[in-house]
Order: structure tokens, then sequence, then C-alpha cells
């Protein structure tokens, strides 16, 4: 046997890591389809395959746990924890508290926390609401938007509770129901809530359509991830929310 020498390089990217719900199908390759100059860094924490209140508040007690699984040598720049509903039940400041309680990071964010960053960024007051899951179980979100000074006057929901049928709704089924609710007009954009929900590929054209911005679950936490990294082009995603962003970086000189 030869004992070889070898080198050692450093490596400095920006390191983003994401808590992804253990149901989950979609936030990882919605992830790393957004992915700019980050590296992206995932774990997954135990979550019931039917959405309740129960189930949401349940994951708690494992995300800390599941942070900690994160290599221990890093200090990531930003961690996401990757459930809309979930950060609504168990709370915005509780999630931070127990990612940073697992791993070293300088940042959290979630879904709920990303939603109302974005709807500051966009200056959007009044959003349609489309959610997979039961009415009871988006009423803890829309409550802490409206104290944020996000109103959801127009809500609708596909009433399913199972995560293995949320991510094979359709995209058709998406856009028809997003019609639906901004066709009395009078709103700024519209939320499609859920990171299982398949929706990454149905922003721009929406937009396109619909003449409003479109936001979801992956989309704001990864815009906002990307802001709290301290490196914009961490991640890099479709639609009005991204361009806004890349608009201000040319105002400002950037490249």
């Amino acid at each position: 046997m030869s004992l070889l020498p070898y080198d050692i390089v450093s490596i400095e990217p920006t390191r983003i890591g994401i808590v992804v719900l253990q149901s989950d199908e979609t936030i990882e390759r919605d992830m790393m389809q957004m992915r700019g100059t980050a590296d992206l860094f995932f774990s997954r924490v135990p979550s019931g395959q039917e959405v309740t209140a129960e189930t949401l508040q349940s994951m708690a007690g494992h995300i800390a746990a599941s942070a900690a699984l994160f290599p221990q040598t890093l200090r990531l720049n930003a961690v996401g924890y990757g459930c809309t509903s979930g950060t609504a039940q168990i709370g915005v400041q509780e999630i931070e508290r127990l990612v940073k309680s697992g791993t070293k990071t300088q940042a959290v964010s979630q879904p709920v926390s990303a939603l109302v960053a974005a709807c500051q960024h966009l200056k959007l007051k009044r959003i349609a609401f489309l959610s997979p899951y039961l009415e009871e179980v988006s009423a803890n979100l829309r409550t802490v938007l409206q104290q944020n000074g996000v109103e959801t006057p127009v809500f609708g929901t596909f009433g399913e509770a199972e995560e293995s049928k949320v991510v094979r709704i359709s995209g058709a089924s998406v856009q028809s129901a997003a019609r639906h609710l901004l066709a009395e007009g009078g709103l700024d954009g519209i939320f499609l809530s859920c990171t299982n929900l398949r929706t990454m590929d149905l922003i721009a054209p929406m937009e396109a359509e619909l003449g409003l911005p479109v936001l979801s679950s992956n989309l704001v936490l990864a815009w906002h991830l990307a802001q709290l990294s301290g490196d914009p082009k961490a991640l890099q995603g479709p639609g009005r929310l991204f361009a806004a962003q890349a608009a201000e970086r040319q105002d400002l000189g950037e490249t």
C-alpha cells in the first residue's frame, strides 16, 4: 500500500440547508431547479401522511434533531423549514429556535415569513389564497398574514388531507382554481400554498395569463433564503418576485 499525498483546497460557497417533510415529494426538486450559486443541503423531518393540526404540531418534537443532521463542521448561511401550514401551527419563533438548536446558521426562514417578506417586497396587500388542504389547516396561516398586513379575502381549497394526493394535483387544476379565485378582481396577486404542491412550472405562464404576481411556498422560500444568505444569486427562480430582485441589482450596478 502507498500512502499518497494530497492538497487541501478552500471551498467557501454560500450554503443553504432545507429541512424537508418526510412526506414531501416536491421541494427538493424545486430547490435544485432554482439553484444558483449556493450549495444545497437537505434533511428530513418525520411527518404524517395526513395533514391535520395534530400531525403538524407533532413535527415540533423532531425539528432540532433533523437540523442536527446537516454537516456539523459547516456553518450554513441560511436554513429553511419546508412546511407552510406547519410553521403557522408551531410558530415562526419556535421554528427558528428549534432549527438553531440543531445546527449552526445565521438565519432561518420558512414559507410564512418568506411570504410576508415577498408581499412587502412586491407591495401586495390583498391576495387570493389557494390551498390543497382542509380550510381549518389554513386558518392559522391566514391569521398570521393578516397580522402582518396581508389580507386574504378570497380563499379556495381542494379539500385534500393526504399528501400523496396533494403532490399529484394537476397543473391544470391549479390554473383553473386560480382563474376562479381571481375572477372578481380587486386583488394584488395569488399565493399557491404548500411545499408539496407542484407549481414551479406554472408560475411564469400563470403570471403571463393573469397579469398578477403568482407566489408559491417554494418560490417565496427560495427567494427569502437567498436574501437572508447575503447572496441574492444563491437561488434564482421564475416570475415577478425574482425579476424584481434582478432589476434592483441592475439599478445598483451589480452584475
